[in-house]
């Protein structure tokens, strides 16, 4: 992947650049972003540029270099990302099981965020780690000289999806890599990642992508002006959902109609039975998706908690959000979130995403905050 395949980051690009021909490369990288930001395609044609650039001088091997780094498969470039077991691998899953699946995942969605990749390996309902298992593979590989004589790149996605016990294996790596090692971890969140290695590691942050950017790359794949910005605007920086909107496949969308039917029964089941039968009905629903649904949808009421507020209090131009279910305007939402009530609102939804991190009873979390939901709806604003 080059560089210009990349979107944005137009400075990034040019600092990355600049440090590998001028010899500087730091050892460890950490690039942090949001979902759809773009740092594994980042970090692959940067890992790209610096395993081929020696041989740029010859036609025919950079050539070659390109279509190995293109297709995945260079030996001296790896790559480690969260797994866990499956019907495919019984026990001590670990990334190179799964790179037949890596490699048809990154050519098909290189903005893709996690949720799409446990899909794809067909996990959704477990919750991925990059475990010691995986820590000790990465330290046999980078301790052995590198295939074509030059640099070796470890490519690790989703960094903070590292326990404890990897993240310890690897620290002395991180800190004293062998000669022309270059580690590239790759997240969303930084605070997840024990400090102890973020301290070793040169940190790029990575802005949402501009809507302008995300309209431009829209229109190359044949979607009308008016269409292109409209997405944009809803993807919010975030090229993964921009394309998920473009082939009406956004998990967005059903999380829609799950929040939809949430309030709508969290206002009737103020003094009604059968409007809290339907909350319970709801909380088993949600309850038997996995546990990365479970939580992108709790983030996704976040989102949609914030945007209403936003409306209420007068900041249309703040407001990316856009309801496609019929008959619900978030408008007429708005008023019941207020300062009166969206700060318990938010603490009980983070609070909820919390315990199903750490593989709570999924139907007793849901029952509970739906209840919860419904009083503070009902809430008065001052």
């Amino acid at each position: 992947m080059h560089f210009d395949a990349v979107l944005g980051h137009i400075h990034i690009k040019n600092h990355l650049q600049t440090t590998a021909d001028t010899g500087r490369i730091a050892h460890a990288q950490l690039f942090v972003g949001p979902e759809g930001s773009g740092t594994l395609p980042m970090a692959i044609a940067y890992a790209q540029y610096v395993l081929c650039k020696d041989v740029k001088e010859v036609a025919t091997a950079f050539q070659n270099c390109t279509l190995k780094c293109n297709s995945l498969s260079h030996p001296d470039l790896h790559f480690a990302f969260p797994v866990a077991n499956s019907d495919k691998v019984k026990s001590h899953a670990v990334s190179d099981h799964y790179l037949g699946d890596w490699r048809q995942f990154v050519k098909e969605q290189p903005y893709g965020n996690l949720f799409d990749w446990y899909r794809l390996m067909g996990i959704e309902k477990k919750q991925g780690q990059i475990g010691v298992d995986e820590a000790h593979d990465i330290v046999k590989k980078l301790s052995l000289k590198s295939f074509e004589g030059g640099y070796k790149v470890l490519i690790l996605w989703m960094a903070e999806k590292m326990n404890i016990s990897a993240s310890n294996k690897l620290l002395k790596l991180i800190e004293e890599p062998p000669e022309k090692t270059v580690l590239l971890l790759i997240a969303e969140d930084e605070e997840q990642i024990i400090q102890t290695i973020r301290s070793r590691c040169q940190v790029l942050h990575f802005n949402p992508l501009p809507n302008d950017i995300i309209a431009q790359a829209l229109q190359k794949k044949g979607v009308a002006y008016e269409e292109a910005y409209k997405i944009s605007h809803e993807a919010h920086g975030n090229f993964n959902k921009a394309i998920d909107l473009l082939n009406q496949d956004s998990e967005d969308l059903i999380f829609e109609k799950w929040f939809v039917q949430w309030v709508r029964s969290a206002f009737k089941a103020k003094g009604n039975k059968a409007a809290v039968h339907e909350l319970v009905l709801w909380s088993e629903e949600v309850a038997r998706t996995g546990r990365e649904a479970q939580k992108k949808f709790l983030n996704y009421c976040l989102t949609a908690m914030r945007q209403a507020l936003l409306l209420n209090y007068g900041a249309e131009d703040l407001v990316f959000l856009r309801m496609h279910s019929d008959g619900f305007d978030l408008k007429k939402f708005a008023p019941f979130v207020h300062e009166n009530n969206i700060l318990r609102i938010v603490d009980e939804i983070e609070t909820a995403m919390l315990h199903v991190e750490r593989n709570g009873n999924s139907k007793i979390i849901f029952t509970d905050l739906s209840i919860k939901l419904t009083r503070l709806l009902h809430a008065k604003a001052a």
